[in-house]
């Protein structure tokens, strides 16, 4: 066997077995995967939740967000 390859039997209703350890290290709190048909193969991918808030403070929205009210107004154009 190559390192990462291995040969699985699918069987008549075209299931077979992820591996134990694949499984173990990149389905962590997921039983879902996308799975991407292309011509020859598919591809299988693990869907994760991302977690946005290590975005939140660098995002930069070009004004200061210290008074939510004034930076509504001027995000929005209007006094809401």
């Amino acid at each position: 066997m190559i390192k990462g390859v291995e040969i699985k039997k699918v069987d008549e209703q075209g299931r077979f077995v992820l591996p134990a350890d694949w499984r173990k290290e990149v389905l962590k709190g997921t039983d879902e995967v996308f799975v991407i048909k292309r011509k020859g193969y598919l591809k299988m991918i693990p869907k994760k939740r991302a977690d946005l808030t290590k975005f939140f403070d660098e995002a930069d929205l070009g004004m200061d967000i210290g008074d939510w009210d004034k930076f509504e107004e001027k995000f929005y154009g209007c006094k809401i």
